[in-house]
């Protein structure tokens, strides 16, 4: 069976290019996503935020903004024309102090142990399709956050249909996570969920 038979297996799609980052941070994108929103919504002072696939900051600069000094945004990327993007903004507005960036591989985040039970939240939006495994990126994402610490996580409906969703919540679910959110709206389908 392949995925085209079973409209909720997960399917990998190509990764969003580097030589395209500017169509990912517009003006038209801040008004349909608030950026600024989602970070008042889920980052507070001082917390360790994980931006998993954060492409070229579009996210970044906002979680950067609400962390204040004593927090840390920690930019994820397979790109590092990606990353390189992301440390220039955050230079350029005063927030490189409080950002790190870090390259990760195609089948693993790759942040060190260590990390493991120390951030407050993780995001990965509009990401998840283009990974390879992604019950293996929400046990990652688990691993890193501590116990209660809240997941977001959002897919584009016109990629990642209705039940391909879901079935990525209910592999987050079995990864440790417990669903306490979901929203959908035109651009976007997402959810929202703790460590237990």
């Amino acid at each position: 069976m392949t995925s085209r038979d079973d409209p909720g297996k997960h399917r990998q799609h190509e990764v969003f290019s580097a030589s395209r980052a500017a169509h990912l941070d517009t003006r038209f994108r801040r008004i349909l996503y608030r950026p600024d929103r989602l970070a008042e919504d889920y980052v507070k002072q001082g917390d360790r935020v994980l931006d998993f696939g954060c492409g070229p900051g579009f996210f970044t600069r906002e979680f950067a903004k609400r962390v204040g000094d004593t927090g840390r945004v920690y930019a994820v990327d397979l790109q590092d024309e990606m990353l390189r993007i992301v440390e220039g903004k955050m230079e350029s507005e005063g927030l490189l102090p409080r950002v790190t960036t870090h390259q990760c591989r195609p089948d693993s985040i790759g942040l060190p142990p260590e990390l493991n039970d120390t951030f407050d939240v993780a995001f990965a939006i509009f990401v998840v399709h283009e990974v390879p495994d992604p019950e293996k990126l929400f046990r990652e994402i688990a691993a890193l956050l501590k116990p209660g610490g809240t997941f977001f996580f959002s897919e584009p409906p016109i990629i990642v249909p209705g039940r391909e969703f879901e079935d990525k919540v209910r592999l987050a679910g079995e990864a440790g996570f417990r669903p306490v959110d979901r929203s959908w709206f035109f651009v976007n389908r997402a959810a929202t969920l703790k460590r237990e």
